[in-house]
């Protein structure tokens, strides 16, 4: 997967999973380019679970999982209000580790934002495995977004 960003790196990359977080990374995203004249790559990734990969593909579903991870990007979109802002989105469905295909996707970016999840006490997971993987290798600048705004 290649960034689509135009030759002066003016996107964004948000990072997509249905969850609070990555809606509320999005919309945080969309003020953004509002205010930098950047546009927004909207990027999914989805995986088969590994119990499938000996099943063929009919069997296992795999345009399912495809058209579940276009909807919840359609759906993440719709809710950031972008048409209003005046930002293009462009929507990334990729098949892949969700890390893997964010780290590729940003390559060039001006940003990458990404959703925590906040499980639980143990330090790792208070990101989650996704962000902290971004954080640590993505090769521009990363910024998290707890879905409760921070509160």
């Amino acid at each position: 997967m290649r960034s689509r960003q135009g030759a002066d790196g003016r996107n964004i990359v948000v990072g997509i999973d249905g969850s609070s977080a990555s809606t509320a990374a999005l919309r945080w995203a969309v003020r953004q380019a509002q205010l930098t004249g950047a546009s927004i790559d909207a990027v999914m990734a989805w995986q088969m679970p590994p119990s499938f990969a000996w099943i063929s593909e009919s069997a296992t579903g795999v345009g399912d999982y495809r058209r579940q991870a276009h909807r919840v990007v359609a759906e993440a979109i719709r809710q950031s209000h972008a048409d209003e802002a005046g930002v293009k989105i462009e929507p990334w469905v990729q098949e892949g580790h969700p890390a893997h295909v964010l780290i590729e996707a940003s390559r060039g970016a001006q940003l990458l934002v990404v959703g925590s999840r906040g499980h639980g006490g143990f330090a790792s997971a208070l990101l989650g495995s996704v962000s902290q993987n971004c954080i640590h290798h993505a090769s521009c600048p990363v910024l998290v977004i707890r879905a409760d705004g921070g509160r």
